[in-house]
C-alpha cells in the first residue's frame, strides 16, 4: 500500500509549471494518491484539468482564512458549484488564523460558518487551517459542526488542543514541520495521537522536511515525514504507511468525485 499526501497545493503558481515532473517523482517515491488543495478559481480550474489526466489526484476547495476578505465571496459560489457537480472529495482549507490575521476575524468566522454549512448540506468532510485560534474554532464547531468529520491540517497546536480535538472525534495531520530540529514539542504531540486519528501531508510547496529545507516541497518528500513519525511512534514504516493511508481512504469522500 502506498502513501497518501493528504494536503498539497499542486495547482499553485509555484508547482504548476513543474507538475508532470513533480507527479512522476511522487509515483517513484511510492505516493499512491494526492489530495490537491484549491484556494481560488484558477487553482480549481487547473485541479479539474489535472484529474482528467491523473486519476489518482483528487480536489478539495475553499478560501483560506488569509484570503476571505479579498476572495471569499467570489470563490464561495465557485466551490458550491464544484460540490454540486461532485468534483470535490472535501471542503477546505477553511478555518481561522489569528497569527497573521490577513483577514478580519469576523470575516474569517463568517466564511468558516458558511463552509461548515456547505459541508453539512453536501455530506462532505472538512479540512481546517487553525493557528492561534483554537478556542474560537472549538466554540464555532460545537455550535455548528458537532460530531461531523473534520481534519486539522498541518497541526501546530499544543497537546491540550490536540486532546480537545480528539475528544470531538477530529483527525490531526502533520506536515514536514515535524522533522524540523526545533519541533520537539510537536513531536511530543504526535507521540500522543492515536494512530487511527493521524494523517500525514506535505503542504506542497511549503514546509519541506528537514533534509530539504530551502527547497520547494513536493509529495515525494512525504517519505521523510512518514519515516520521522514512524520513529516517534516506534512503528515499522510499512505499518505507519498502511494505517495512515487507511485513515485517509476512510475520511475523504472519494466516491463523490466524478
Amino acid at each position: 500500500m502506498g502513501l497518501i499526501d493528504t494536503h498539497a497545493h499542486l495547482t499553485s503558481e509555484t508547482v504548476w509549471p513543474l507538475i508532470d515532473q513533480v507527479l512522476e517523482s511522487a509515483k517513484l517515491a511510492g505516493v499512491e494518491r494526492i489530495v490537491n488543495i484549491c484556494t481560488d478559481k484558477e487553482t480549481l480550474i487547473r485541479g479539474l484539468q489535472l484529474v482528467q489526466e491523473y486519476s489518482w489526484i483528487s480536489n478539495v476547495a475553499a478560501t483560506t482564512p488569509h484570503d476571505v476578505e479579498k476572495e471569499g465571496e467570489a470563490f464561495f459560489s465557485v466551490v458550491e458549484n464544484a460540490v454540486k457537480q461532485q468534483k470535490l472529495i472535501a471542503i477546505g482549507e477553511t478555518g481561522l488564523d489569528y497569527h497573521y490575521e490577513h483577514s478580519p476575524r469576523k470575516q474569517q468566522e463568517e466564511f468558516l460558518r458558511r463552509y461548515f454549512e456547505l459541508a453539512k448540506h453536501c455530506h462532505l468532510p472538512i479540512v481546517i487551517h487553525c493557528r492561534n485560534a483554537f478556542e474560537d474554532l472549538f466554540r464555532i464547531a460545537d455550535e455548528q459542526y458537532k460530531n461531523l468529520p473534520l481534519l486539522l491540517h498541518c497541526f501546530t497546536g499544543t497537546l491540550d488542543e490536540a486532546k480537545k480535538a480528539l475528544l470531538r472525534g477530529w483527525k490531526i495531520s502533520f506536515s514536514g514541520m515535524i522533522t524540523f530540529k526545533k519541533s520537539e514539542a510537536l513531536r511530543l504531540v504526535a507521540k500522543e495521537i492515536p494512530i487511527e486519528s493521524l494523517f500525514i501531508e506535505t503542504d506542497t510547496p511549503y514546509l519541506a522536511p528537514q533534509s530539504r529545507r530551502g527547497h520547494m516541497n513536493q509529495p515525494a518528500f512525504l517519505v521523510e515525514t512518514a519515516t520521522c513519525i514512524a520513529g516517534i511512534k516506534q512503528m515499522h514504516f510499512e505499518d505507519l504507511v498502511s494505517m495512515t493511508t487507511q485513515n485517509a481512504l476512510q475520511f475523504f469522500a472519494w466516491s463523490k468525485q466524478t
